[in-house]
């Protein structure tokens, strides 16, 4: 590595990352603004190397920071001052379990301009762009080390954490387009909806929240750039959005609030967000939105608490095998119902486990009868989604955990079809109910974030050392 320091310890290598990267980032923007370009050969990635000199058994409960045999670990890394904290709980981890020496240096990658703020487009830098600057290369974007390539995990360096640098950067730039707010304020859980209602609900929940003295948040972050951190009214928020998923940000200071986002509709919305959103190492997220019933027992505005995912959502075959079980996450699914005891009281009977099946069909119920009976038959689902088993089966593969809770909003099989005014009834009574268990549910969590360090969601093989 070019410039390295060795033998350093955890804080130290963390600062010694994000001075490497702020040296390239300042050096980039000197370049580009001086129509220089010569001196961008020199900005590059930093590195990280952790050299694990003698192996041994550690804590059986170890939910990270372990390795199966001695080496070395390395990643090439972006964004450091935004990682730190989460880099230095991983080092610290690894290094308290094993002799290690950690080494950073700069990498042999360099960095895009494109990847670096308060550098312009450089179609529009005054000068055209030569060699010496690189371009954005799809080439190391890929989920390799995530879902456990021979390669990636059997090169002289194993893989020290999940993504390569330019996935990171091209990640973090996706979360920005489609969300409208920069990635800073990202909070680590994260709530999904496809509903509007359930953003206004969020919204007013968060303002309540600002305007009490003892509150944990500190500020509310929308996607049309604003930040409010005062009391202020619903009405005097512009919560309307040009951006495709729109974003809201209930911040802590410790970045441990809760961030909404409405997808959309669809598994391929699901898919595309987390897709993004696991590069962040988020400590969970939970979708709540609107099931069909599939039980003749059951009645509007019931509540589902996902145990198993049956996929029928196309979009993870060629990562995940639809034969492969997605496992709920009891410390999740335990949270939810304290939750929905909380805010339903004696009601909390409305709810109920169950599988759900996510299609992305969402007119599956328009098959014939006939049709209709042979895709079910077999199935022990009481729900169908187009969403909730893509969030959950990307959590799995991002070792993110997840969870769902949805409200049934129609019976389909029993002669109640989702209609207007019905459903907007359904809207009515139950949005700021669910969005409140999923709040609390959120808030529980965050008390005591070592109860989600589960070993669950651990690959047997293909696995690295940072959670």
């Amino acid at each position: 590595m070019k410039g390295a320091a060795t033998g350093l310890d955890v804080e130290r290598a963390v600062d010694k990352l994000i001075e490497l990267y702020r040296a390239s980032c300042d050096l980039a923007r000197r370049a580009m603004a001086s129509g220089d370009h010569s001196d961008y050969a020199r900005v590059l990635y930093p590195k990280i190397s952790v050299e694990i000199t003698s192996w041994r058994p550690v804590d059986r409960t170890a939910p990270f920071g372990y390795v199966d045999e001695a080496g070395t670990y390395s990643a090439v890394v972006s964004r450091p001052d935004l990682m730190a904290d989460y880099l230095r709980t991983q080092l610290a981890a690894l290094c308290s379990n094993y002799d290690a020496t950690i080494t950073v240096g700069y990498s042999d990658e360099r960095i895009p301009p494109e990847y670096i703020r308060g550098i312009p487009a450089p179609s529009d830098a005054g000068a055209a762009r030569t060699d010496a600057v690189p371009r954005p290369t799809l080439d190391t974007v890929h989920d390799a080390i995530v879902d456990g390539s021979w390669d990636a995990f059997h090169a002289t360096e194993r893989p020290l954490l999940h993504f390569t640098p330019q996935r990171f950067d091209l990640a973090c730039a996706r979360l920005e387009h489609y969300t409208g707010i920069e990635v800073d304020s990202l909070q680590k859980y994260i709530l999904f909806t496809n509903y509007a209602m359930h953003v206004t609900e969020f919204v007013q929940f968060g303002l309540r929240e600002l305007a009490r003295e003892a509150s944990r948040y500190s500020a509310l972050r929308l996607p049309n750039g604003e930040t409010v951190s005062d009391t202020v009214a619903i009405e005097d928020l512009d919560l309307a959005s040009r951006y495709q998923m729109p974003r809201y940000d209930l911040i802590t200071p410790d970045g441990d609030g809760i961030t909404m986002i409405n997808i959309g509709v669809g598994p391929s919305n699901a898919k595309t967000i987390t897709d993004s959103l696991a590069v962040l190492r988020p400590e969970a997220w939970i979708m709540i939105g609107h099931c069909a019933g599939l039980d003749g027992r059951m009645r509007i505005g019931d509540l589902i608490l996902g145990n198993a995912y049956e996929r029928h959502d196309h979009v993870l075959n060629n990562h995940i095998r639809p034969d492969s079980p997605i496992p709920a996450v009891p410390e999740i699914q335990r949270t939810l119902e304290k939750a929905v005891e909380e805010i339903y009281g004696s009601e909390s009977d409305l709810m109920r486990t169950g599988t759900v099946l996510s299609t992305d069909d969402r007119n599956w119920e328009w098959k014939t009868p006939r049709d209709l009976w042979e895709w079910l038959r077999g199935s022990t689902a009481v729900a169908v989604d187009m969403e909730s088993c893509t969030l959950a089966a990307n959590g799995y593969r991002y070792r993110v955990p997840y969870g769902t809770l949805l409200a049934v909003s129609d019976l389909p099989l029993h002669a109640v079809p989702k209609l207007p005014a019905g459903a907007q009834a359904f809207y009515a009574n139950s949005k700021q109910a669910h969005v409140m268990c999923a709040v609390r549910a959120m808030e529980r969590l965050a008390e005591n974030p070592q109860r989600l360090r589960t070993r669950k969601l651990r690959r047997t093989i293909g696995e690295v050392p940072f959670r």
